[in-house]
């Protein structure tokens, strides 16, 4: 399976995957796809729907759902960069 550009970017490890993640992402709600969409870092369509189901069963709104996934997104970048070395 051939690495999509984006992942040569980061330093964060990249994970295989066993399902198609193409069928996993036509599944997912809407608001959720949009989201992943426009998503910096190459987030899985499986990781993301787990998240999603987690958080929609404790009764969070998929907006409060989107937000903590941009948070997250941000913690991790930020994390990434201090790990790069500085030239």
């Amino acid at each position: 399976m051939r690495r999509s550009h984006n992942i040569g970017a980061t330093r964060l490890r990249g994970r295989r995957r066993s399902a198609d993640p193409m069928r996993t992402f036509d599944a997912l709600p809407a608001p959720l796809r949009q989201w992943l969409s426009e998503a910096v870092l190459p987030w899985s369509p499986a990781s993301v729907k787990r998240v999603w189901a987690l958080k929609r069963a404790r009764g969070v709104s998929p907006d409060d759902i989107l937000a903590s996934l941009s948070q997250a997104e941000t913690r991790t970048l930020a994390r990434d960069k201090r790990a790069t070395p500085q030239i």
